[in-house]
């Protein structure tokens, strides 16, 4: 029987465990399935409702549920007795749907506003509340399923992972078929699956009949609206973005890491998209359409019939000075997007352009859906559309180009792949312009824009370290001689935008004189601004960066970070140091607050996670007096611990580091979750093989091995990353795949190790064993970006392998103790 005391929320054991069948395998695998899909969905949906910052604390504080869930059944061991465990299995796992279905419309029907006011932070409470509630139930039925069945802890374990493993896969393929939305009923179709399989364990047939029409229903409902989606008229919508109230748009489509929303009237004339606008320009109406990816980056198509008239204010845009400077030129253009830049280019005359397009969503809204109204560029024997990552396509590459363009190239989305981690950021490092420099003709120009801020333009000025570091790193000794700095602000932007756009022109070899005066004819006709050229520079900061040489005191001098971004921390976009969010000062930067503010975010959530964490481990803790000061404990609780924040800081490392090599969001998050948590849950059903008697020998042949085979890991990453930089995107899947598997097979033996560790102890812990793991991989989730954005991603790494130093010897101390 289990003895249990109400004042007492750890219990001893002296009963026989029951054993587990294959429907409760399946029930596990398909809540974790269902678990790790919504996670990533709500990524998706956040990007759209919320700034980017808050949808990864929204994540963090969501993921935390499942420790709450373990804490829930370690604290009320009463009523979660071992006799009916299959029962409330299949209980908990019929909620699991419900809440999740009713948390999803219910944050969906809150407006999410930052706002000094206490209704707002209510508002923002309540919502992080409301969505970590299924994640509670989802946490439950995990931490019931691997407790109640001590003795196969290995293969349900194993099915665990791989369940999360298949969601990875699952959602992209699902987010090609419907909207984001529809996909949360989809979702809770497969929980409503996983519930039916528990219900089948437990041998109850009211759960049975009540699982099944639960699950017919929501499946009913999501194949309906699908169809309603492919029709454009959803009724299940997002209302409520972080710019405002949303009204129904022209054309929307979904994917695993982006939302493309089109809106406008395409038979009304109106202003040019003016952010780069000059105000030389007589402004005549044009007829164009509104696209944005996840609201916040936005891009125009434009009505092209083929008239050169059509294109006549492209060429008063500042982001379009480079022309002037190499009229027809073969053009390549990074990030295709509506369109205008590839017609800037043929406006300008260009003998060829080749648009490269990440998105391949873009593509076919832009030349598909409404290539009527764009002309169908793709038609144009000039233009050629590429869907690929355009470094990886770049280095691949064996011509040349006289012109590379990348104008305003940014998404403050979160991805799938977590919402510090963007893709963009693998085009502003230094390798990456090492890469673009290179592949210039001998004559040719890279031209970059970026948004322009007048009290401290913090992008531009990592601009101008980019393109000096990277010209030093070609062989250029004077890189102030090949790099010109234009501006256009506007007066009259409004007040919480850019004021204006930034343009930097780097040049393979020095800029003549006869090109100076061009760019000065240029300026003063367009009425734009030169703030640094060879001759001349307005900014000291901009003179003392294009001068090159030693800057690292320089850049660790200056009050915010714009040192150059490499591939080790491609972080272009966070301009503070973790360290300066106790300076105030630095968050008041006028318009430019955004991405300041986001670091301030951060850090509080790695407070509140890490508090939170503190609290899963002590709050069990404080009502089991008799455990105080047991070393036996202390030391499972480290392990536990340990092992939670090193499986974590691994993966968010790598997957941000495989992110730069395979360049695409979605490819970062498949290749690097499933191939972890796949390869774990082999290395966690391997574990079964070993008998008790080997348990602690285990910690050499299965710990120690994996300590010594991340050290190898962590050495070789880099070189490999950069030796497949230029292979095609199969060959680096693979490559990354194989480097992930070895260290995943021994990384999944840990903790069905240390469970049969714990299983000697004379009380019942696991479930608070479980709780502290998902608590400190919560911790983890933040700490890694932490690490990452005030260090570098291999920093994060090897935090990640020390804290499994600590749980090897940690394992060796319980496994001595607990087996005298």
């Amino acid at each position: 029987m289990v003895r249990a005391d109400s004042s007492e929320p750890v219990t001893e054991v002296t009963t026989t465990a029951p054993v587990a069948t294959r429907r409760t395998y399946a029930g596990l695998f398909l809540v974790a399935l269902v678990t790790l899909m919504y996670e990533v969905l709500l990524t998706r949906i956040f990007s759209v409702t919320m700034w980017y910052h808050f949808a990864f604390v929204a994540i963090s504080i969501a993921m935390f549920g499942t420790s709450v869930g373990a804490l829930l059944i370690q604290l009320r061991p009463q009523s979660f007795p071992l006799a009916l465990g299959r029962r409330q299995l299949a209980r908990l796992s019929l909620l699991f749907p419900i809440t999740l279905v009713l948390s999803f419309l219910t944050q969906l029907s809150i407006p999410f506003r930052v706002h000094p006011s206490l209704v707002a932070i209510y508002a923002i409470i309540f919502t992080y509340a409301v969505i970590a509630v299924p994640f509670v139930v989802g946490g439950m039925c995990v931490c019931l399923a691997l407790t109640r069945f001590p003795s196969r802890i290995g293969p349900l374990y194993a099915a665990d992972l791989a369940g999360a493993a298949a969601g990875c896969v699952l959602l992209p393929l699902l987010l090609e078929i419907t909207d984001g939305p529809t996909a949360a009923i989809a979702i809770a179709a497969i929980a409503a699956l996983g519930a039916w399989s528990f219900a089948q364990d437990a041998n109850d047939g009211a759960l049975k009949r009540a699982a099944a029409v639960l699950l017919v229903a929501l499946a009913l409902c999501a194949t309906g609206h699908t169809i309603l989606v492919w029709r454009q008229f959803p009724i299940l919508r997002i209302l409520y973005v972080k710019a405002g109230f949303e009204a129904r748009p022209l054309y929307e489509r979904w994917n695993s890491y982006s939302r493309i929303r089109v809106d406008g009237d395409p038979n009304r004339p109106e202003k040019p998209y003016a952010w780069g606008q000059s105000t030389a320009y007589q402004e005549t109406p044009v007829r164009q359409l509104h696209m944005d990816i996840d609201v916040a980056a936005g891009t125009v198509m434009t009505r092209y019939t083929g008239a050169p008239e059509e294109l006549d204010h492209l060429k008063y845009d500042v982001t379009n000075v480079a022309y002037y400077l190499r009229p027809n030129p073969r053009a390549l253009i990074v990030g295709a997007g509506g369109g205008r830049d590839v017609l800037a280019a043929l406006a300008f005359g260009a003998r060829s352009v080749v648009a490269v397009e990440l998105n391949r969503d873009i593509l076919q809204t832009v030349n598909g859906r409404f290539g009527d109204f764009t002309g169908h560029l793709d038609r144009d024997p000039r233009v050629r559309f590429v869907n690929d990552e355009a470094r990886s396509f770049i280095a691949r590459e064996r011509a040349h180009y006289d012109l590379m363009q990348v104008s305003l190239i940014d998404t403050w989305a979160a991805t799938a792949a977590g919402a510090f981690v963007l893709s963009e950021n693998a085009l502003y490092t230094v390798e990456a312009w090492t890469t673009f420099v290179r592949h210039l003709a001998p004559d040719g120009l890279l031209s970059v824009s970026r948004w322009y801020f007048r009290e401290r333009p913090g992008e531009v000025y990592r601009l101008a370290s980019l393109a000096s570091t990277a010209l030093e790193r070609t062989g250029i000794a004077r890189p102030r001689s090949h790099v010109i700095v234009i501006r256009n602000v506007r007066p009259d932007e409004a007040a919480g935008g850019p004021d204006g756009i930034g343009t930097l022109l780097l040049s393979r070899r020095p800029f003549t004189d006869v090109e100076l005066r061009t760019v000065e004819d240029v300026a003063r006709r367009l009425r734009y601004e030169i703030v640094l050229s060879p001759v001349f520079a307005a900014d000291r900061t901009f003179e003392r960066i294009a001068n090159g040489g030693a800057l690292d005191e320089f850049f660790r001098s200056f009050p915010i970070n714009i040192a150059p971004p490499t591939d080790d921390s491609p972080f272009f976009f966070q301009l503070l140091r973790l360290g300066d969010v106790f300076r105030p000062q630095l968050l008041r930067q006028g318009k430019s607050t955004h991405n300041m503010e986001a670091v301030l975010v951060l850090a509080l959530l790695l407070i509140g996670v890490s508090i939170m964490a503190a609290i899963a481990i002590a709050l069990p803790l404080a009502g089991a007096r008799r455990l105080r000061g047991d070393a036996q404990l202390v030391t499972l609780l480290v392990y536990f611990g340990a092992i939670g924040l090193g499986f974590m800081l691994i993966e968010t490392s790598q997957m941000q580091r495989l992110i730069v090599v395979l360049g695409h969001p979605t490819y970062g998050l498949v290749v690097v979750l499933f191939s972890l948590l796949l390869s774990s849950g082999i290395g966690s059903l391997l574990t079964e093989r070993i008998p008790e008697a080997a348990l602690a020998r285990a910690a050499w042949s299965r710990l120690g091995m994996l300590v010594a085979v991340l050290g190898i890991f962590g050495a070789v990453t880099p070189p490999v990353g950069r030796a497949v930089e230029s292979a095609v995107t199969p060959v680096r899947i693979a490559a990354s795949v194989l480097l992930l598997f070895p260290p995943g097979i021994l990384m999944g033996a840990a903790f069905p190790l240390g469970m049969r560790i714990a299983a000697r102890y004379p009380v019942a812990l696991t479930p608070w064993l479980w709780g502290v793991n998902t608590a400190t991989s919560v911790a983890a989730s933040a700490l890694g970006v932490a690490i990452a954005i005030s260090h570098s991603i291999s920093a994060a790494f090897w935090t990640g392998l020390a804290c499994y130093v600590v749980a090897f010897v940690g394992y060796l101390t319980a496994a001595s103790r607990l087996s005298r």
